[in-house]
């Protein structure tokens, strides 16, 4: 990284949350040198590491999941490690366990691959609940227990984590409390034609199987961008209109168990996060509505009956967004800057 682009931890600590909107608008524009026509995914991920959660990519293989979690860590310079998660996987390989050493005699604590910054839990649905279940703790807590003694991990710890859909051979359904830890969900999809033709040319004029990216970041950067969208002001009918939200699920016809107050907080930090993206210290209604899907939809559980009208979380939730009333009035903050 170069002076230029390196920001140094006086100015990291007091970033605005314009300032953490630009930063973060830079590191997108890198990412995306890498991963062709994938705006609103990419997005979603950076509000996810902004607001300071977890994401879950889901989708079929062969969709740039990896592709897309490895950018990140190395445009944010953060220490990245994967793991391939496969149904003989035990949870030792994901936390670490204690083991003998011959020279000193004694059992030492060997770090399991959960100990870094950025983990990329690749294929998470592939292997048994009781591994998945390792990063339970890890994901809530930021420390993990081995052997009566507790473990803090790396700041900041971002678990991005891929699955197929459940629907496709070979994989297992994630519980739905380690669901719940995730901030939100993400879903790739296929590009458009002139995209994958873009992604095509692309790869021939680089001459090289994946794009070289810059380090624009680190740890302390990120923190302090986690910080500034801690100064973003939310009004108060703007959390009413959250909890509206967040009720109705619980409420609809087609779901059978809502989201919990967790997707509450979820709406409220993606739309922080989003508000800092765009440039702005204050939250707007559409800020809501734009992060509903990918926070909420993972969180509910329909009614069985359901499959077979096709009818999927992601449509009850818009459907959702659309049937209640968002606020009208500007935040105080955005009359103010109109005012002015």
């Amino acid at each position: 990284m170069t002076s230029s682009e390196r920001i140094s931890d006086h100015d990291a600590d007091a970033l605005s949350p314009r300032r953490a909107g630009e930063r973060a608008a830079e590191v997108l524009a890198e990412i995306r040198t890498a991963v062709v026509g994938k705006p609103e995914p990419l997005e979603l991920v950076m509000l996810g590491v902004l607001a300071g959660g977890h994401v879950l990519i889901e989708d079929l293989p062969g969709l740039g999941k990896t592709l897309l979690a490895r950018s990140f860590a190395t445009t944010l310079g953060l220490d990245f490690r994967r793991i391939q998660f496969t149904p003989d996987l035990l949870p030792s390989d994901v936390t670490g366990a204690p083991f003998y050493d011959q020279h000193s005699g004694e059992m030492v604590f060997r770090p399991g691959p959960v100990f870094t910054h950025l983990l990329l839990a690749d294929e998470i649905n592939r292997t048994p609940p009781k591994t998945q279940a390792a990063l339970l703790e890890a994901m809530a807590e930021s420390q993990v227990s081995i052997d009566g003694s507790t473990r803090e991990l790396p700041d900041p710890f971002v678990v991005i984590a891929t699955a197929n859909p459940i629907e496709y051979e070979g994989t297992y359904t994630l519980p739905e409390a380690q669901l719940d830890r995730f901030l939100l969900r993400v879903r790739m999809g296929y590009l458009s034609a002139p995209q994958e033709t873009d992604m095509l040319r692309s790869r021939i004029d680089r001459a090289a199987p994946e794009a070289k990216l810059r380090t624009l970041s680190g740890p302390s950067e990120v923190l302090a961008m986690r910080a500034a969208v801690e100064r973003v002001e939310v009004e108060d009918d703007l959390l009413e209109y959250i909890v509206a939200l967040v009720g109705a699920t619980r409420d609809h016809a087609h779901i059978q168990v809502g989201a919990s107050p967790r997707g509450g907080l979820a709406l409220v930090q993606l739309a922080r996060a989003r508000a800092v993206l765009d440039g702005r210290d204050y939250v707007t209604p559409e800020d809501v509505k734009w992060v509903a899907v990918p926070a909420l939809a993972h969180r509910v559980t329909l009614r069985p009956e359901l499959w077979v009208r096709q009818i999927n979380a992601d449509d009850v939730i818009r459907e959702i967004v659309q049937s209640v009333p968002a606020p009208q009035t500007l935040p105080l903050a955005a009359r103010d800057a109109v005012a002015s």
